[in-house]
């Protein structure tokens, strides 16, 4: 998909690569003083050896007569504990980088990858790296420290938080009138609620990694330790083992036994039990998530949906909501996440931060 650049509003062109496990999502941004322009988005498979990636991206701006970019951004989803804000990538960004893998093995790695592809292709260029976890660094203690030993939180072991580009989005879009206790319901294949105080998350329902809260397309969302000592004890399951059972077989998928897509499971759900049961213990779980922030916040002002379920599901909207009309009067509204902008907004601050010409 191109747009027209705003020639009235010109601006520095930043490409933001999003890698996933098997694709990568880009994005061609004009970023100007007043205004953000979407130039070039396109997904592409990852697991091809035909062709080099960033060959296609420049095919893909050659064809379309699009400016080459200034900067490269990159989606990361763990920064660790020691990359708590977004930032120009050096090696000693690169070193933390490698270092964080260890808390997102599924996620960080190839983004490790992607970087050192990029930095080959285009080895002139400043190469960004904004993080899921950034937006929530402002977590109390109160709220980051897991109930273990200190020992173990001194590693880094801790709630981080993610989606933060996605919050970081929606608290962009409901400027200027930015309530002061909002509950941010990013719901999707992965999902997460967020207290957001006077713009600053304050609470998240993720933790360590990507794995707990709220049920999710595969993965098990929060889950009695016992369980993983259970598992571990009676069924003989390793590491491995487990890391596949509780991110790629579990959440909707496990309940329902057929599929971890919401639409799928809505089209089932009347005629298979599994599948009704799959939907309704989302919406519960969401609920019983959003209800804890409330407390967190000591009240609610708005509740926004966004992520693909939460941005088109009514029916999910309409479910959650009915659980929690005991908080009384507050405000509902649909966000569209949109982290790849948000990371071309991140990338020509940061550029111009470091005194490079944008």
């Amino acid at each position: 998909m191109t747009t027209k650049r705003n020639s009235a509003d010109p601006g520095a062109v930043v490409l933001v690569l999003n890698s996933g496990s098997s694709s990568l999502k880009i994005g061609l941004y004009e970023v100007g003083a007043s205004q953000l322009s979407e130039l070039l988005t396109d997904d592409i498979e990852t697991g091809s050896k035909d062709e080099n990636p960033f060959e296609r991206i420049d095919r893909l701006i050659a064809k379309n007569a699009l400016p080459a970019p200034v900067a490269i951004g990159h989606r990361i989803v763990h920064g660790g504990p020691n990359l708590t804000a977004h930032c120009r990538i050096d090696s000693a960004v690169l070193l933390h980088l490698e270092a964080a893998a260890i808390f997102a093995p599924l996620h960080d790695p190839a983004s490790l990858a992607l970087i050192h592809q990029a930095v080959a292709h285009y080895p002139t260029l400043p190469q960004i790296a904004c993080f899921d976890t950034a937006f929530h660094a402002t977590l109390p203690e109160l709220a980051y420290t897991l109930p273990l030993p200190r020992a173990l939180r001194s590693e880094g072991v801790r709630r981080y938080g993610f989606h933060g580009l996605s919050c970081e989005s929606a608290v962009e879009a409901l400027r200027p009138d930015l309530p002061d206790r909002v509950v941010l319901a990013h719901l999707g294949n992965g999902a997460s609620i967020t207290a957001i105080k006077g713009g600053r998350s304050i609470d998240t329902s993720m933790g360590l990694t990507p794995s707990g809260g709220v049920i999710m397309g595969t993965r098990s969302g929060d889950l009695d330790p016992g369980v993983l000592l259970f598992l571990m004890r009676e069924k003989k399951l390793d590491a491995t083992s487990l890391e596949q059972l509780i991110d790629q077989q579990s959440g909707l998928f496990g309940i329902s036994g057929c599929s971890g897509d919401m639409r799928v499971l809505e089209e089932k759900a009347s005629e298979e039990a599994d599948a009704r049961l799959a939907v309704d213990m989302f919406c519960y779980s969401a609920s019983k998530q959003v209800a804890g922030m409330i407390a967190a916040l000591g009240g609610i002002d708005l509740l926004a949906f966004t992520g693909g379920i939460g941005e088109h599901d009514a029916h999910v909207r309409s479910a959650i909501c009915a659980r929690l009309k005991w908080a009384g009067d507050f405000a509902v509204r649909v966000v569209p996440a949109k982290e790849n902008a948000q990371i071309a907004r991140h990338c020509v601050a940061i550029m111009a931060q470091d005194g490079a010409q944008v």
